[in-house]
């Protein structure tokens, strides 16, 4: 039997389909349209809400396959692992790609080791190569310099996980329709060594994955205590604090304000970066930012690529203006 059809692992939490679901969709979508093939989403848990599951489809879905059983509520490497192995044994999809949350870098790996199937981790491009019809995966490699595209051709299914918020959520559309499937999870495939006890979050005073508007500073800031000035320009703005890697690695700011390949990925309604030069590292996280404005000395940085508004000055000139012009605290 040929293996056919894109997939994406949904993910739920507490029976309710989750953001990165709908961030996967868009990428599905692109790629299922591509290939000429359907677009399936496979959710494993327990009770998932059918409103939630219809909204997969609403939001561009053929297809979604539920597996279900108490032991599937919340995530657990063994069983999740065997019950996506009899999905693909039994419908054998070409193409699945994941988040790249906790669940699918613990999940992926293993299922495509046990399938004997290629994967490919925290891409930021995903395209179907023509003629051939092999999943192209890109992701940034030795340290964020250069960019490998990546081809299992001899492996099914291709496998990827992408960075949530690296894309914007596929829009519902009242209307569509697609199968649902609702499956009982075999008792044999449920066993499992390791027992969920609970769960606590990591509460952040203001999570950056979430906010809408960052300011984050690079390299030109100079040195740590110049950091106060982005702060109070954060204040103005009540944006969250971002960071390069640059200014991590100095200890001017903590790895959580870290963005990029190696920390986190951000799509807020307003990016403004201060001395950032835009390495394709820094990129790689926040180039899905709705407006960027940029303020570097450098007319030639990379990051003037990606920006919506770009002012070449220094920031030391720029943001006591901004602080002066812009109203609030």
């Amino acid at each position: 039997m040929q293996h056919e059809g894109v997939w994406i692992l949904a993910e739920q939490s507490h029976g309710r389909v989750q953001r990165i679901s709908h961030e996967l969709l868009t990428r599905g979508i692109e790629l299922a349209s591509k290939r000429g093939t359907t677009l399936t989403a496979l959710i494993l848990g327990n009770n998932v809400n059918q409103d939630d599951l219809q909204g997969l489809i609403d939001r561009g879905a053929d297809r979604v396959v539920a597996v279900e059983a108490p032991q599937l509520e919340s995530f657990l490497p063994q069983p999740y692992m065997r019950c996506m192995l009899k999905v693909i044994e039994d419908y054998r999809p070409e193409i699945i790609i994941a988040g790249a949350t906790s669940t699918g870098r613990t999940l992926m790996p293993l299922v495509a080791i046990k399938a004997n199937a290629g994967l490919t981790a925290d891409c930021t491009v995903l395209d179907i190569e023509e003629g051939s019809g092999n999943l192209l995966q890109t992701r940034p490699a030795i340290g964020g310099n250069i960019m490998a595209t990546i081809k299992t051709p001899n492996n099914r299914p291709q496998m990827a996980t992408v960075r949530p918020h690296s894309t914007r959520p596929a829009e519902p559309a009242s209307g569509r329709e697609g199968q649902i499937v609702r499956l009982k999870a075999p008792q044999e495939l449920l066993a499992s060594d390791v027992k969920h006890v609970g769960f606590s979050p990591n509460v952040e005073e203001q999570a950056l994955s979430d906010a809408q508007r960052v300011v984050v500073v690079g390299r030109g800031i100079k040195k740590g205590e110049n950091v106060e000035l982005a702060r109070r320009l954060a204040d103005k703005l009540d944006a969250a604090v971002g960071a390069t890697r640059d200014v991590v690695d100095r200890g001017w700011l903590s790895y959580p304000h870290q963005i990029g390949l190696s920390g986190k990925t951000i799509t807020p309604q307003l990016y403004v970066g201060l001395g950032a030069s835009g390495s394709i590292q820094h990129l790689a996280g926040m180039q899905t930012s709705e407006v960027i404005v940029a303020v570097n000395t450098d007319p030639e940085a990379q990051i003037f690529k990606v920006a919506d508004f770009g002012i070449v000055a220094s920031l030391f000139d720029v943001v006591p203006v901004l602080l002066e012009k812009l109203p609030g605290k």
